[in-house]
């Protein structure tokens, strides 16, 4: 049997060892630390935050987010249709109601013509989503120029769910002013501050009035496990700490007024993570070069179609998915997978619909079509940025061969 090529697996760089040595020689074990307060500067300088908080997850920053902007028993939320369960399921841990937005097919994002149908309709009803979980799918912007202009129009707080793309950049052809949140504070209450996309790409999760990013096991940098929220407004990432730290009030005793939560990152996971931002671009760069070349190896395959690159941003590429017309390449998706699988390599299905899923069954959904037929023909085959070019020749040989 070969070795097991996985989909995306840890690629550390040099100094991850060395600083959790560092950590170990403090004794800076407990959650908490100097690492931590490091890892979160570190991280808003990359991507363009102001203030960060280092988090057990992805999904807890979600959580966190949603409490932070205030979500209510049966308040809706729009979010994508075409996306992990772990976009959703905070909106359920508040006891809110998801509403499912359909892809467009340029990034394969909300589409923002469904978000805005999706809005007017809410708008003749008298009740608009208390939030837009907008979603960052396979390391690729959403067209967030559009949507921001569709949540300011109807007054509607805007979550970024960028745990796919951390490394991606979004940067418009024209214009696009947003709003600098830091000028909701009182101190700057009285101007309102704007930055202009046009001098420099932006980095998608730092629009909206609160991101979000993964640090899972599979993603483009990982620390095992953890997350990071970040928001221009200091006072909702202070929040955020807060409540993510079991909610303690300030006192020389055990005293808590309101409901928090574990969910802070430790020390030393925090340090695996300073290691890792320092070759993000490296990892970007690696993901980018192993979609170039499926691209060539597949170049003469008909029916073989790679995820659009929006013209809007660039692409970290964190997983290479394919679209298979089984008519023109002679096979379907799932015959190719399971050849994949034979070989001991793996590969997965694009995410299926959340409103396809039976524990999201009876939620609404605006369109669908597009996201339903992404998931049947497409594809994400392995795409760490440690594949050796042997490894990819196994996946394309294996992938030519099941052309009839």
């Amino acid at each position: 049997m070969n070795r097991r090529i996985y989909l995306s697996t840890p690629h550390m760089g040099g100094d991850e060892l060395k600083l959790v040595q560092e950590t170990f020689a403090s004794n800076w074990i407990a959650p908490l630390g100097p690492q931590v307060d490091a890892f979160e500067k570190e991280f808003g300088e990359v991507v363009g935050s102001p203030h960060a908080a280092a988090l057990s997850s992805g999904t807890a920053a979600l959580h966190l987010a949603l409490r932070l902007l205030g979500l209510k028993r049966d308040d809706e939320v729009f979010t994508s249709t075409l996306t992990f369960s772990a976009s959703v399921n905070p909106i359920v841990y508040e006891g809110g109601r998801p509403v499912f937005i359909d892809s467009e097919r340029v990034s394969w994002n909300v589409d923002p013509g469904r978000l805005e149908e999706a809005m007017v309709d809410r708008k003749k009803k008298g009740k608009l989503p208390r939030a837009v979980i907008l979603v960052h799918l396979y390391g690729q912007s959403a067209d967030i120029g559009a949507i921001v202009g569709i949540c300011r129009e109807f007054g509607v707080e805007l979550i970024e769910d960028a745990a796919e793309a951390l490394g991606a950049t979004y940067a418009p052809n024209s214009d696009f002013e947003i709003r600098n949140s830091e000028s909701r504070s009182a101190e700057n209450n009285s101007k309102s501050e704007i930055r202009k996309s046009k001098s420099r790409p932006i980095s998608p999760g730092t629009v909206g009035r609160v991101g979000i990013f993964s640090f899972n096991g599979n993603k483009i940098i990982t620390t095992s496990g953890g997350g990071m929220l970040v928001s221009a407004e200091k006072e909702l990432v202070e929040k955020a700490r807060f409540l993510a730290t079991q909610a303690r009030d300030p006192a020389a005793h055990y005293q808590h007024s309101e409901i928090g939560y574990n969910y802070r990152m430790s020390n030393v996971l925090a340090a695996i993570g300073r290691g890792q931002l320092r070759v993000l671009g490296e990892r970007v760069e690696a993901r980018r070069a192993v979609c170039a070349f499926y691209q060539q190896a597949f170049a003469d395959l008909p029916g073989i179609t790679f995820m659009p690159e929006a013209p809007w941003g660039r692409c970290t590429r964190w997983l290479t998915c394919v679209l298979i017309d089984p008519v023109k390449f002679g096979a379907d998706r799932e015959a190719v997978r399971l050849a994949l699988a034979a070989e001991n390599i793996e590969a997965r299905p694009l995410w299926k619909p959340m409103h396809r899923q039976p524990v999201f069954a009876g939620y609404e959904i605006f369109g669908g079509e597009v996201a339903e037929g992404l998931f049947e023909n497409g594809l994400c085959l392995p795409s760490g940025s440690n594949l050796t070019p042997a490894e990819l020749e196994r996946v394309a040989e294996v992938v030519r061969r099941m052309k009839i």
